[in-house]
C-alpha cells in the first residue's frame, strides 16, 4: 500500500467502534480502581526561606550587590538544605524513622527563580508530618547558614501548614489520560493492520494492476435470507438484492460472448471458505431461470459441498464416472427441483483428483457434456496449492475466480493469475463476494416489485 485513502480508512475505522468502546471502558475503570483502592494519597506541604548578605533584613541599605550575591548563592544554599547534615538533624529533632536518603527522596529543594528566596516542599503520606517536616528543614538550615556563612539575615517568609487536600489527586486528569490512550492504542493498531492488510478489495483497481475486470459482486445476503435453510437464493428469492447481483453477473457473462457463445464456465476462487460453491449454484440457477439447458457439475473431488446445497445423495458422481464408462454417464447425471437445471455431484472422494481432471476421459467429458447442455458450469476446487482448477481452467471456455471482498490476500491473487495464464485459461473476470452493500456506491440496486434481469 503505497498511499493512505483518508476516506477509505475512516470507513474502516467503523469495524473498530466496539474496540474502541471496550479498551476506553477498561482503561477508565482501571484507573479509577486503581486511583480509588490502590494508590495511596500523597500529602505536600511547602514554606519558603530568605537569605541575604546585608547585617539586618530591616535595614534600609540592602545593596544591589546584596541582593546578587544572595542569588548567585542560592545554588549552593539548596544543596546545604539537602545535605546530611541538615537531614539527620531534622530526622534526629522529630524522631523520624527514615534514612536521610529515604527522607532526600520525598523533598524538593530549589531557589526560586531570579529571587534569594529558597522554596522547601515536604512529601509525606500524613499531611501533618509534611508541614512539620519542612519547617523543620527551615528551622535546622536557617541556623546552619548562620553558623556557616556567618550571616544573620536569613529568615523563613512562610510557615507550612497541613495540606487539606493530597497533591496526587489526579482522578480527573488519569481518567481523560486513560481515555486518550485507549483511542490511541486502538486507532493505531487499526492503522497498522489497515497500512499492512494487502487483501483485494472490491473497490481495488484489479484491472488496472493485475489485468482483471470485476465480472460481478455479490453482497452480503440479509438476515432473512441467511437463516433460510437452502443457500439457493436465486431460486428460493430471486427479487432479493443478491439475486439480482448474481443476474447481473450472468448479464455480464453473456456480453462477454462477443464472437462465440460461451458454453462451458469454470467457477474457482483462491482459498477455500470464499464462496465459489455459493457462487457456482446460484449462477446455475440463474441460467436456468433465463431458460437455458444448464448442468452444474462438482469437480472439487476434494471437498465438493454441491450435494448438500442441493440436497442430493454423493454416493456416485464425477469421480466415478471418471474411473468408469462414458457411456453411462445418464447415470450420473440428476434432475434437479429447479427447472431446466441438472446436476453431477462430484461423488466419491478419490486419491487421485488431479490425474482424473487431466485425463482424456475428462476432455471428452467435457466436450460432451458441452455439446448436451447450453452451459455446464465446473465448481472447481480452490486454486491456491492445487492444480485441479487450472487444469480445468485450460479446457473450458471461461473461468470465474470468486474472491471474498478484504479477504483474499493480493500475492495469492498474482500467484493464481499466473498460474492460469501460464496453461492459456481466459479468465472472464472476479467476483468479489461477501461484499458489505454500504461501502459500495453507485450501485445500481434492484428491490421487490422494480424491474430487474429476466
Amino acid at each position: 500500500m503505497d498511499e493512505i485513502n483518508i476516506k477509505e480508512f475512516l470507513s474502516y475505522l467503523k469495524g473498530y467502534l466496539i474496540a474502541f468502546f471496550v479498551v476506553v471502558i477498561l482503561a477508565v475503570v482501571g484507573v479509577v480502581a486503581y486511583d480509588t483502592n490502590i494508590k495511596k494519597p500523597v500529602y505536600q506541604a511547602q514554606t519558603t526561606v530568605v537569605i541575604a548578605k546585608s547585617d539586618s533584613l530591616d535595614g534600609a541599605a540592602i545593596s544591589l550587590n546584596d541582593i546578587n550575591a544572595s542569588q548567585k548563592l542560592a545554588t549552593t544554599y539548596s544543596e546545604i538544605a539537602k545535605s546530611e547534615l541538615v537531614l539527620n538533624q531534622v530526622i534526629e529533632n522529630l524522631g523520624l524513622n527514615v534514612s536521610v536518603k529515604e527522607l532526600s527522596k520525598n523533598l524538593t529543594i530549589k531557589p526560586v527563580d531570579d529571587t534569594s528566596i529558597l522554596s522547601i516542599t515536604a512529601k509525606n503520606l500524613n499531611p501533618k508530618l509534611a508541614a512539620t517536616i519542612a519547617n523543620e528543614i527551615a528551622a535546622v538550615f536557617s541556623k546552619q547558614v548562620t553558623e556557616i556563612y556567618k550571616i544573620e539575615n536569613v529568615k523563613q517568609l512562610s510557615v507550612a501548614t497541613a495540606p487539606e487536600r493530597p497533591s496526587n489527586d489526579t482522578l480527573t486528569r488519569d481518567i481523560a489520560l486513560a481515555v486518550v490512550i485507549g483511542i490511541v492504542l486502538v486507532g493505531g493498531f487499526a492503522f497498522l493492520r489497515f497500512y499492512m492488510d494487502d487483501t483485494v478489495k472490491h473497490n481495488d483497481d484489479i484491472e488496472k494492476a493485475l489485468g482483471l475486470s470485476v465480472a460481478g459482486t455479490v453482497f452480503n445476503s440479509n438476515t432473512k435470507l441467511r437463516k433460510m435453510e437452502t443457500e439457493l437464493i436465486v431460486e428460493r428469492s430471486p427479487k432479493a438484492i443478491v439475486s439480482e447481483n448474481v443476474k447481473s453477473l450472468r448479464t455480464n457473462l453473456q456480453f462477454t460472448a462477443v464472437d462465440k457463445a460461451i458454453k462451458t464456465i469454470l467457477v474457482t476462487s483462491v482459498n477455500a471458505g470464499e464462496g465459489k460453491s455459493f457462487v457456482s449454484s446460484n449462477l446455475a440457477v440463474s441460467f436456468a431461470q433465463a431458460d437455458k439447458s444448464v448442468l452444474l457439475v462438482d469437480c472439487d473431488l476434494r471437498k465438493g459441498r454441491l450435494h448438500k446445497i442441493f440436497g442430493v445423495p454423493n454416493s456416485t458422481g464425477l469421480s466415478n464416472l471418471l474411473t468408469s464408462d462414458l457411456r453411462s454417464l445418464e447415470k450420473y447425471i440428476r434432475a434437479t427441483k429447479v427447472a431446466n437445471l441438472d446436476l453431477m455431484t462430484c461423488g466419491t472422494y478419490p486419491p487421485n483428483p488431479s490425474e482424473l481432471l487431466s485425463s482424456q476421459k475428462n476432455k471428452r467429458l467435457i466436450k460432451a457434456l458441452s455439446n448436451y447442455y447450453d452451459i455446464v458450469i465446473f465448481d472447481g476446487a480452490p486454486v491456491g496449492g492445487l492444480a485441479d482448477s487450472v487444469i480445468l481452467a485450460s479446457l473450458v471456455d471461461e473461468t470465474l475466480i470468486v474472491l471474498k471482498d478484504g479477504n483474499t490476500a493480493m500475492g495469492d491473487l498474482v500467484t493464481v493469475k499466473d498460474s492460469l495464464d501460464k496453461v492459456g485459461a481466459r479468465v472472464a473476470g472476479v467476483v468479489f463476494n461477501m461484499v458489505n452493500q454500504k461501502s459500495v456506491k453507485n450501485y445500481n440496486y434492484y428491490y421487490y416489485g422494480e424491474s430487474s434481469h429476466k
